[in-house]
């Protein structure tokens, strides 16, 4: 009967270590979650981004297996860079790491692609496994919240509501997030090829959809959203 191999092991380390694109917009915690991730056999770092939209420039262009993402980053959120990353890149294996607790933003990883949800105050804990559970196509989340997110999920199918309906579309949540960052029409429209005159009617339509008057309402529930940092 064979050896079981794990991680680690000298048959497991023969083979070529994950290549994992790691995406965070604060420096220090990228370097402590490199180290972590640098400090085993099987898997490392071999590109990094301080925002979503530079984690995609950077797995278009670097040969990676894993993206690591947060959730709160500038210009693209985790969540957008991996809705974006799953069209263009299908065979990527995407793997949220974040400070969010919290059920709506664990459903919507799933939605945008991801197939694993970590906390980062359990990052020393959860965060290799989820990596290795990644790349073997299994689902990871924090061992925590595993029985109160599937008796949620449950409750929803029984009541006919499956999973949370978004409350605005991709597109709105993309340019939501530039215009509360400060960014004009025209530079909206030029990092996401539209026109101007396109941003101004999504951003009438938020405006209109959410309920309020200002971009000062926009940036308070882009915060609330967790879209941006306060």
């Amino acid at each position: 009967m064979s050896t079981p191999v794990t991680p680690g092991s000298p048959s497991a380390t023969a083979r070529p270590p994950i290549r994992v694109l790691l995406a965070d917009d604060h420096t220090l915690v990228r370097r402590g979650v490199r180290l972590i991730l640098d400090g085993e056999p099987d898997l490392t770092v071999v590109a990094e981004a301080g925002d979503g939209a530079e984690a995609v420039a950077r797995a278009r262009d670097t040969a990676v297996d894993l993206a690591v993402l947060d959730v709160a980053m500038p210009r693209m959120t985790g969540l957008q860079a991996a809705r974006e990353l799953s069209r263009r890149l299908p065979a990527l294996h995407i793997l949220i790491l974040t400070m969010y607790d919290n059920e709506e933003y664990f459903f919507e990883a799933l939605r945008a692609g991801a197939s694993g949800y970590v906390l980062k105050s359990v990052a020393d804990r959860d965060l290799v496994e989820a990596c290795r559970a990644a790349v073997r196509d299994e689902p990871f989340i924090y061992p925590g919240a595993e029985r109160a997110l599937v008796r949620s999920y449950l409750e929803r199918l029984h009541r006919g509501d499956g999973l949370p309906e978004r409350a605005i579309t991709e597109r709105e949540e993309e340019i939501l997030k530039l215009v509360a960052e400060g960014h004009t029409s025209k530079e909206i429209g030029e990092l996401l090829f539209i026109s101007a005159k396109t941003v101004e009617r999504h951003r009438a339509n938020l405006l209109q959809k959410l309920g309020m008057r200002d971009r000062l309402e926009l940036t308070r529930y882009a915060i609330r959203a967790g879209l941006i940092e306060a």
